[in-house]
């Protein structure tokens, strides 16, 4: 049974185009499905998460991580009385915007918008599912219900200042209400997206060899989490006692995350969906201990892996990728695909819009094979 304060399918706000209901199933499972039979998941699966698609099948990928940090998702929205759909929907959808090569495509094409409206994945996300995506006889884009398109526009927050133009355009026509937090459970997703990250960043880390168990055994909840595991399993071999130290660290997280969530629930007197939205705070965070404990977790992965040699030699290459492609097909569209040639004829900001959303829909593999076409004189087109 839902708390008084989760989102109600039946109550929704509805679509921007009317579908009437299903007999099988809610708003917001249909918004899930559509999104995982979108084309924007599908590509997921070759988007970088931090190591780039082609360096190793055991690394995490953009689809990977989503379906993880959904996984979390429903067991805490689950457990905090929520409804578990429109979570899952949104924390399976909050990626799609994402560049090929991670966080460091998107910076480097977000460097060649700056001139058009800058480029923010967040936004781009919601210009897939509301448009780009083209598979509907009746509209452009999944139709998603308000709620789901809400909790992928801010998540992470109320959206305010500048609006990323994605953003802005959308909201013109179907109003999001972009400066209040979202749903619970749209923040259960952003917080999901934190845990999951957080543990397997460690475990991606330690199995490319770019830091070692000691060191991360120096961390606060990491060397507790290794210790319970000797104390109870002694000789356990080094695959399966870090496997199992792990799972105590995304424990931890998730539990903190309920005891925090529950009493800022129960503090803030929430009666619906929408006094959530009203609140001045999240209701769904982790303790200010544990926040700060997780703080230096990241300190150490940004220094030890994000900003390893290795790493950013790669990035170094993927961001030249970006710029490179993007810089080719603004002097000459007509070198992109017929159908891109087409929709990006117009004025000089038109023409960037359309390119960044075809390059910000490559996947890893895809941008290296074009940027080799464009670029290398011994390969055909």
């Amino acid at each position: 049974m839902c708390a008084i304060y989760a989102s109600d399918p039946d109550q929704s706000r509805g679509r921007l185009f009317d579908e009437g209901g299903s007999a099988h199933r809610s708003a917001f499972q249909r918004d899930r499905d559509r999104i995982i039979h979108s084309s924007g998941f599908r590509r997921l699966k070759h988007k970088t998460q931090v190591f780039v698609e082609h360096e190793g099948d055991y690394f995490r990928t953009r689809l990977t991580h989503s379906i993880e940090v959904g996984q979390v998702a429903r067991t805490i929205s689950g457990a905090l009385g929520l409804n578990i759909d429109l979570t899952e929907a949104v924390a399976l959808a909050h990626d799609l915007g994402h560049t090929p090569f991670g966080h460091t495509g998107e910076d480097a094409l977000n460097e060649c918008m700056a001139a058009f409206g800058g480029f923010d994945h967040n936004a781009q996300a919601l210009k897939i599912i509301t448009s780009l995506e083209k598979h509907y006889a009746d509209f452009d884009g999944l139709n998603l219900t308000w709620e789901t398109l809400e909790g992928i526009a801010k998540h992470n927050g109320p959206v305010t200042g500048d609006l990323p133009f994605a953003l802005a355009e959308y909201t013109a026509k179907y109003d999001l209400e972009l400066g209040t937090y979202a749903s619970a459970e749209a923040q259960v997703a952003a917080i999901s997206d934190d845990i999951a990250y957080n543990n397997h960043d460690l475990d991606d880390g330690l199995r490319a060899g770019l830091f070692t168990v000691d060191d991360i055994c120096a961390l606060p909840i990491i060397g507790k989490c290794f210790a319970d595991v000797d104390e109870k399993y002694p000789d356990l071999d080094p695959l399966r006692r870090r496997h199992e130290a792990l799972r105590r660290v995304f424990g931890v997280m998730v539990e903190d995350v309920l005891i925090t969530s529950r009493a800022r629930l129960a503090a803030s007197g929430a009666q619906s969906a929408q006094d959530v939205r009203g609140l001045d705070a999240p209701v769904v965070q982790f303790s200010d201990g544990l926040f700060n404990e997780l703080k230096q977790i990241r300190e150490f992965l940004f220094e030890n892996m994000y900003r390893h040699w290795t790493v950013r030699r790669m990035r170094r290459k993927a961001a030249q990728i970006v710029v490179d492609i993007f810089d080719i097909f603004m002097d000459d569209p007509g070198m992109m695909p017929p159908e891109w040639k087409v929709a990006a004829e117009g004025d000089e900001t038109h023409r960037a819009r359309v390119i960044a959303d075809y390059i910000a829909g490559m996947t890893d593999r895809f941008a290296l094979q074009e940027h080799a076409k464009l670029t290398d004189p011994n390969l055909k087109s």
